[in-house]
């Protein structure tokens, strides 16, 4: 396997596929190594030799993960940049409120604390959106410490989930799920009733479930240059999600469309902030009057990121252009081929995607070669390799046969 030498050093924090997807797409661009910070002592980062993987316990907590940063740090960054990516809301965060501690060895291409804040806490990025006449879901605000009475203006069934997934992914409680999915008064008490027994004490968010299957999901990922102009979008349409418990909702087959409306909406919003770096939107199509809904933003290239560079637009070049050679941007780029990612095999796809024409696109996609999976990648393909993505999709053939019918 080939690598190149450069002035910085990719650092990639998390071992799973959203890690994996980043170091991919950083070797197809640059034929660079990168440093894999992780907790974990196997999946795919791992086993992969397009990284240095250094494995630290408890690598979540921020009491390890500043010192481990550090030490990478004062190993590697004396005389290269190093450019940290965070593959979770809880990395993206700690980053963001260390910047000045890390600032000696990393370059942090996220936004500062006050306005993370303002947008990730979606109850307050709900808000933005009524301002900007955006649409987004009914939504009615629980607060769990002062345990709000449920009343609210829509029926059931709802969606449940909560408004600060940083604070939500260190909660432990009986049932617990990314998502929740209530068709009466009596199973949203009893989850919040288990909520209340953890950690976690800040807003969940009740909302009116928009009509659809998966096929009704959209994902959109757009860039914003230092001046919070946005200088690349790419929109998704998702054909699958997970649903598994721990997992419910993240995007695991989509293909790329061009929607500027979306595009536009989502520019006034970056704009109105004044944000930067990367932004990734979930939003679903609403049949019931033809819009598509902003659900949530996320202040870091998803779990789904390489639908971005599967399609001919690397995701990485746009960090490392501004963040490490200072290059400027005109215009706007628009990821415009169609190409179909997943990360699930062809057999999930021909039997869980229900809508026909969206299989038909899927399954047209994958006989002309236009579809990838970020896990299967040649010259990283060792029999170890195999043998873990031939386990891998037999798991995910278990998962769907039990999880969605």
């Amino acid at each position: 396997m080939e690598f190149k030498e450069y002035d910085f050093i990719p650092v990639i924090l998390g071992g799973d596929i959203t890690a994996y997807s980043l170091i991919r797409s950083f070797y197809e661009e640059y034929k660079v190594k990168s440093l894999a910070v992780n907790m974990s002592q196997g999946g795919p980062v791992v086993m992969s030799g397009l990284c240095e993987s250094l494995y630290y316990e408890g690598l979540e907590r921020e009491d390890v993960l500043i010192p481990a940063l550090l030490e990478v740090g004062e190993k590697y960054g004396k005389d290269k940049k190093l450019l940290v990516l965070g593959c979770g809301d809880w990395y993206v965060r700690i980053l963001s409120e260390n910047k000045e501690k890390l600032s000696k060895y990393y370059v942090i291409p996220y936004i500062d604390p006050d306005l993370l804040n303002e947008i990730v806490l979606k109850d307050k990025f709900y808000a933005y959106m009524e301002e900007l006449g955006i649409p987004y879901p009914k939504t009615f605000v629980y607060d769990c410490k002062e345990k709000t009475p449920l009343t609210f203006d829509f029926d059931y069934p709802i969606i449940a989930k909560t408004a600060n997934s940083a604070l939500y992914h260190y909660a432990k409680f009986p049932g617990k799920k990314k998502v929740f999915c209530f068709d009466n008064k009596q199973q949203l008490e009893e989850m919040l009733s288990n909520l209340a027994t953890s950690s976690y004490d800040y807003k969940f968010l009740i909302q009116d479930r928009i009509p659809g299957d998966d096929t009704g999901m959209r994902v959109l990922t757009c860039y914003c240059d230092k001046n919070s102009d946005v200088r690349f979008a790419a929109f998704g349409h998702t054909l699958l999600e997970e649903h598994t418990p721990s997992a419910l909702g993240n995007p695991c087959a989509i293909i790329n469309e061009v929607n500027m409306e979306v595009v536009d909406q989502a520019q006034r919003f970056l704009k109105r902030v004044g944000y930067v770096g990367y932004a990734n939107f979930d939003l679903k199509y609403d049949p019931r009057d033809g819009k598509y809904k902003f659900f949530e933003i996320n202040v870091r290239l998803g779990r789904s990121n390489y639908y971005i560079t599967g399609s001919g637009f690397n995701a990485v070049k746009y960090l490392v252009d501004e963040y490490i050679y200072g290059k400027t941007f005109e215009g706007l780029v628009v990821a415009d081929n169609e190409h179909l990612f997943t990360f699930v095999p062809k057999y999930v796809i021909k039997k869980f995607v229900h809508d026909d024409e969206m299989r038909s696109r899927a399954l047209r996609l994958w006989k002309q070669g236009k579809w990838s999976n970020p896990i299967i990648y040649k010259p990283d393909m060792t029999l170890k390799r195999r043998l873990y993505v031939a386990a891998y999709e037999m798991n995910q053939i278990k998962k769907f046969n039990t999880y969605c019918k």
